[in-house]
């Protein structure tokens, strides 16, 4: 490093290859042993997908996907894989992106390298949504709703959270040049600042039939610096929210919500936020700025960067400059750059943020401080608050540098100094104490993130295979059609159809419709294989109607009388 600039060898030296291809997507094989690390991808349902696995060497500085034996170490690796990766977007230069995945691996400030880092290209031109055909989710319509069942279902979420989310979510279509097309389920991303104003798109794509995963990512030219998605049910707007959930998706807000809007009705009235993968210190000060008094729920992944995410939205909450770098895998260096200077060595394992919120100095108001917080402001009011948070600090800061207490004792110090910075920023709004709570809520212990857990993945898989053994999407479907009449087999051989057929197939997908309506919105215990299977039988009828439609419109178009002058 030189400078405080990183090269490709700083890269090199702090960063291995498994943390790379963790951050691309890829999870380790523990069937395949330990001896020679394999990381492989699942798809949405949590199936691995066949060909797609790459072998980590003895040093672990490369890998290869078998059977070819070509290596890759963390530089090459990003640059023939760009797409893996949250930074990637149209035309972004290799080098530009090597740079930007391990700055925010190493969680190093990219802002403090500009001269080290390649400028992306000028002609990507600025997000327009007036670019993309939108169709929203109307409560009232479901034939609107049709059409985000396969976006939300392999995800679990329930129609029940699309119609209190509905305002911010719709599918994009964007229209090329070349006359194809695309469309994504589309999460409108806004700066706090500017909120009527759509800044980009989070961006996910239809699951592949072949459980090959999907797309996600932001729509080319999205303002991904400052942009981010804030929903809420009830409508509030930042200013006016009492408390705030941050997430790295909106998946995840969306499952967090599904999982405890019934235990704490005042959800509703919360905003949700999402990053949209790895968040920016300006995504921060911009919804804290808007939000000053609202409390801040830390919901980020459970793994190290979700939790690095965690301690760096503390510190920029309690106003502090800094840098950070990972230089181990399990420790985290924080160097403040304000007066004081001071370098702390976190350990992020094992992980208790309140107790590393204390070390770094920053005071977490609990909920249940508020009789004490009205007691400092009536006892000392404005005048004398100040020397007494200084006389406060000066000895817990002693008390932690000499060891001469115990961890007991420093926590109810923290404490007591986070009661009397809230009672002076309530008595003068200008004192530069943090604002509102801080509470760090990853998912459960297990789950990586909160639609995870929505999802039960975290479940052994034997327990999977013994739930919902006896529900079938394909046998409850067919029981369902058994009754109807049938297009006749021998019609489906030859291609050649009747009314009669037209009028069966038309009675079968209505009755489909109704089915699988059914058990979207109530929980009936389908799992989700059963649900890809209605699925599938669903498109089978819908291509086998536009068949016959077909055949029928060319019959009736041959006998057509034609008259003569």
């Amino acid at each position: 490093m030189r400078n405080g600039n990183l090269t490709y060898d700083d890269y090199l030296r702090r960063l291995n290859i498994q943390d790379v291809l963790i951050d691309a997507g890829y999870r380790l094989n523990r069937r395949d042993g330990l001896r020679y690390p394999s990381y492989v991808r699942t798809d949405s349902d949590g199936r691995r997908i066949r060909g797609d696995k790459f072998i980590v060497t003895t040093n672990g500085q490369c890998c290869f996907q078998p059977p070819q034996q070509k290596l890759y170490n963390i530089i090459s690796f990003i640059k023939e894989h760009p797409h893996l990766f949250a930074e990637y977007k149209a035309g972004v230069s290799p080098d530009r992106l090597v740079n930007l995945v391990c700055c925010r691996l190493l969680n190093h400030p990219i802002e403090e390298r500009n001269m080290r880092i390649i400028q992306p290209r000028r002609d990507i031109r600025p997000f327009n949504i007036g670019n993309y055909e939108l169709h929203k989710f109307n409560p009232q319509n479901r034939e609107t709703q049709k059409r985000f069942y396969p976006y939300f279902k392999n995800r679990g979420i329930d129609l029940y959270t699309q119609y209190a989310f509905h305002r911010y979510f719709f599918l994009a279509t964007r229209h090329r040049e070349d006359g194809t097309a695309y469309t994504n389920l589309s999460f409108p991303l806004i700066v706090p600042k500017e909120p009527d104003k759509t800044v980009g798109f989070e961006e996910r794509g239809r699951p592949r039939m072949d459980g090959s995963g999907s797309y996600k990512g932001k729509a080319e030219g999205s303002n991904s610096n400052e942009g981010l998605w804030a929903a809420s049910p009830a409508h509030t707007k930042p200013a006016d929210a009492k408390d705030i959930y941050w997430f790295e998706s909106a998946y995840d807000a969306m499952a967090y919500y599904q999982l405890h809007q019934k235990s704490n009705k005042d959800l509703r009235k919360a905003v949700f936020v999402s990053t949209g993968g790895a968040p920016s210190r300006q995504q921060f000060k911009g919804m804290i700025e808007a939000a000053p008094q609202a409390s801040h729920h830390l919901c980020f992944d459970r793994d190290r960067a979700g939790r690095i995410y965690a301690i760096t939205f503390a510190l920029v909450h309690a106003g502090k400059e800094f840098t950070s770098y990972t230089p181990e895998a399990e420790l985290l260096v924080i160097q403040e750059t304000g007066i004081k200077k001071q370098r702390h060595e976190i350990k992020l394992e094992p992980y208790d943020f309140d107790k590393i919120a204390g070390t770094l100095g920053i005071e977490l108001i609990k909920p249940y401080l508020e009789e004490d917080i009205k007691f400092y402001m009536e006892k000392f009011g404005d005048g004398y608050l100040g020397e007494v948070y200084m006389n406060r600090m000066d000895s817990y800061e002693y008390n932690l540098q000499e060891g001469k207490a115990s961890e007991e004792e420093l926590e109810k110090q923290r404490e007591e100094l986070a009661i009397i910075c809230e009672a002076m920023r309530r008595l003068d709004s200008t004192k530069p104490c943090a604002t509102g709570n801080i509470l760090y809520e990853p998912a459960a212990e297990g789950y990586k993130d909160w639609n995870d857990q929505l999802l039960d993945k975290g479940k052994p898989e034997e327990e999977k295979a013994d739930e919902h053994q006896d529900i079938s999407g394909k046998a409850t479907l067919n029981r369902a059609l058994a009754t109807l009449p049938e297009v006749k087999p021998e019609h489906i051989r030859n291609g050649t159809y009747d009314e009669a057929d037209y009028k069966a197939i038309r009675q079968r997908i209505e009755r489909a419709d109704k089915i699988i309506f059914s058990f979207e919105i109530q929980d009936q215990g389908m799992p989700e294989k059963g649900f890809q299977e209605m699925y599938k039988i669903q498109e089978e009828l819908s291509s086998l109607e536009k068949e016959i439609s077909d055949y029928l419109s060319g019959i009736r178009e041959d006998n057509q009388p034609r008259f003569h002058r």
